[in-house]
């Protein structure tokens, strides 16, 4: 409803409604509109107990001398005036704006009532003031000029509005002075006329400040709003990347393990047909095969930490432990391609004990140890654990190429390999050039320095500095060193679960090869039916040497329930190996619970063929 359909309503306000067009400027919506109007009515208790206040000082100075016929109907007008802004307030505070109408109404009603306020007090310094005396005169103007000051906050925003008021206020009080006729009257009357002019300056520049500031708080909101929706899009953008980032591990998890099938199939398959013959030239294209094999194994698995280091998948869980627990993997590990080039693979301080994440410090081993073989032609490799102080360093020395000093900080980025100026074998050329960027970004995550030294033609060491644990060791495990050539399988029962029928058959010819007798099963359903025919036999005939299986099996099946069922069946702590196509973390904690050792696929005869060794405790003759 616009402001001049109100006013035709109510024919008494047609009067005032002319004025407030004449000295008000029209009303236009602003974006400010809706906190003008809370702010006017916010102002109003204050606004209302300074009328009261007004009222009882006048009260208190004129009781005397104003005729009873006329101070009541003065207080009854003003209890009137009052009541109807107390009224006014309390409806603002239940109302619900629909529309710019809405808050054009409101403003409407509070100027209307601002305007009878200040009519009320002009009337009330026309008819007062030559009733009082010196004292009565003095509180009257201070009283009228009060209210034209306190104002000054509410009706800055409309400049016509406030002229208005002040007018209907002031102007007839000094116009009452005036009317005294003597010098003295003419020149109160002058002084007041310059202090409201004053006033009015100042109230014009009070609302030039509010304009500047109610334009600095719009620019402010729209900056706000325009960082909102930055804030969003970046969120959006955010979620995105993270969404892709998901999506490209799950890939690189999905198609590493698919992958890694056949490659596991192919180096089981090269290492029976070199079983089968002993043609010299056959021996040669296996060993290149497994060597293609294991090149592609060391990709895949660069690919795949990288990407869940991107992720931020792999966190940080230090705990106390001895040392000795990963050297012992990694000598299974790296024994067998430490042989094969004729390398020297040493351990030493296997007793230190250490606070730290056991799975990144293997991980972070094993990437230095494989570079370190590597990058070695002849001589030794050696992993140390030296006390230092409150820390333990964990050493990777060797005595390969060496690396420059302009190369040393180049060698932790992505995809940097050194380049080499002597002729590089195909064992050095395999890799993207990410494992080193896996280490340093692994030893960053568990905020352990990472040091490096090294000399052209002397070596290299890596050095990483663990916090020693106060933790008393537990007592050594008799150490088993396996053999990598000549272990025999005679009379050993190795029972092998593989739903990928490539996979199984390679592996069960391989094992066959060896002289062990198989037990091939491709489900663990199928396991359990074995299991339940051979209930009736003695523990000892039922209980195999050696389980390998698969971790992921069809129908959602792990390996680990087959291992836990055939256990539980054997009554018996059978040994086990689990093979894998995805290397996560899960499965390695899940290794340690349940004590079982993985393998990450392709696994090459000769780390199969140690892990069968070092799990069944065959110790053959050292070449």
């Amino acid at each position: 409803m616009s402001r001049t359909a109100v006013a035709s309503r109510l024919p008494i306000l047609r009067l005032i409604w002319r004025l407030v067009n004449r000295w008000c400027p029209r009303v236009r919506p602003t974006r400010t509109l809706p906190e003008e109007v809370m702010s006017a009515y916010s102002y109003m208790p204050a606004t209302l107990a300074g009328h009261l206040a007004g009222i009882a000082v006048v009260t208190f100075l004129y009781w005397r001398l104003v005729p009873w016929a006329v101070l009541l109907p003065w207080l009854g007008i003003f209890a009137l005036m009052w009541g109807t802004r107390l009224t006014m307030k309390l409806r603002f505070k239940q109302v619900i704006m629909h529309s710019t109408d809405d808050w054009l109404r409101w403003r409407l009603y509070w100027n209307l009532g601002s305007l009878s306020a200040g009519a009320l007090w002009g009337l009330t310094g026309w008819v007062f003031y030559p009733m009082g005396g010196g004292i009565q005169q003095t509180g009257l103007i201070v009283i009228v000029y009060t209210f034209s000051v306190v104002v000054v906050p509410v009706l800055a925003t409309q400049p016509r509005m406030y002229l208005a008021f002040v007018g209907l206020c002031f102007l007839p009080l000094m116009a009452r002075i005036a009317i005294g006729g003597d010098l003295y009257s003419y020149k109160l009357a002058g002084i007041l006329l310059l202090i409201i002019s004053m006033t009015v300056l100042l109230a014009r520049n009070y609302r030039q400040a509010l304009e500047r500031v109610l334009e600095l708080k719009e620019r402010a909101d729209e900056l706000l709003q325009e960082l909102r929706v930055e804030k969003l899009a970046a969120e959006q953008a955010r979620h995105e990347a993270e969404v892709a980032n998901r999506a490209k591990t799950q890939f690189f998890t999905a198609a590493s393990h698919d992958l890694r099938q056949p490659l596991h199939a192919m180096g089981l398959f090269a290492e029976a047909l070199r079983q089968k013959t002993h043609d010299g030239e056959v021996a040669q294209l296996v060993n290149s095969i497994n060597s293609s094999v294991d090149a592609l194994d060391g990709l895949f698995s660069e690919l795949l930490d990288i990407s869940r280091l991107d992720t931020g998948v792999v966190t940080c869980a230090p705990r106390s432990f001895e040392v000795s627990d990963i050297f012992r993997k990694l000598r299974l590990n790296f024994d067998p391609m430490a042989f094969e080039k004729g390398l020297s693979l040493r351990f030493r301080g296997d007793r230190q004990v250490v606070h730290a994440d056991p799975l990144l410090v293997e991980r972070i081993l094993r990437n230095l140890l494989s570079n370190a073989i590597r990058y070695t032609q002849e001589g030794t490799v050696l992993l140390s654990a030296r006390k230092r102080g409150a820390e333990v360093w964990l050493q990777v020395w060797d005595t390969g190429l060496g690396i420059a000093a302009p190369e040393q900080q180049r060698i932790f980025e992505e995809f940097y390999q050194v380049p080499r100026v002597r002729a590089e074998t195909q064992d050095q050329r395999k890799g993207l050039g990410l494992g080193l960027s896996i280490v340093q970004r692994l030893s960053q995550l568990m905020e352990a320095p990472l040091m490096l030294k090294s000399q052209p033609g002397h070596g290299t060491v890596f050095t990483l500095r663990l916090p020693a644990s106060h933790l008393a060791a537990p007592p050594p495990a008799p150490s088993q060193r396996p053999s990598h050539l000549g272990i025999t399988l005679q009379g050993r029962t190795i029972l092998i679960v593989e739903d990928e029928s490539a996979v199984l058959s390679g592996l069960e010819v391989l094992l066959r090869g060896w002289g062990a007798t198989v037990l091939a099963f491709e489900t663990l359903g199928s396991v359990m039916a074995w299991l339940a025919q051979q209930a009736h036999l003695p523990v000892a005939t039922l209980r195999p040497d050696l389980v390998i299986v698969d971790y992921r099996l069809e129908d959602g099946a792990t390996g680990t329930e087959v291992i836990r069922a055939i256990r539980q069946q054997c009554h018996a702590p059978v040994p086990a190996i689990v093979v894998t196509g995805s290397s996560m973390l899960h499965q390695e904690k899940e290794a340690q619970e349940h004590d079982f050792h993985l393998l990450i696929k392709p696994v090459v005869p000769n780390k199969l063929r140690a892990m069968i060794g070092f799990k069944l405790g065959l110790n053959a003759p050292q070449p």
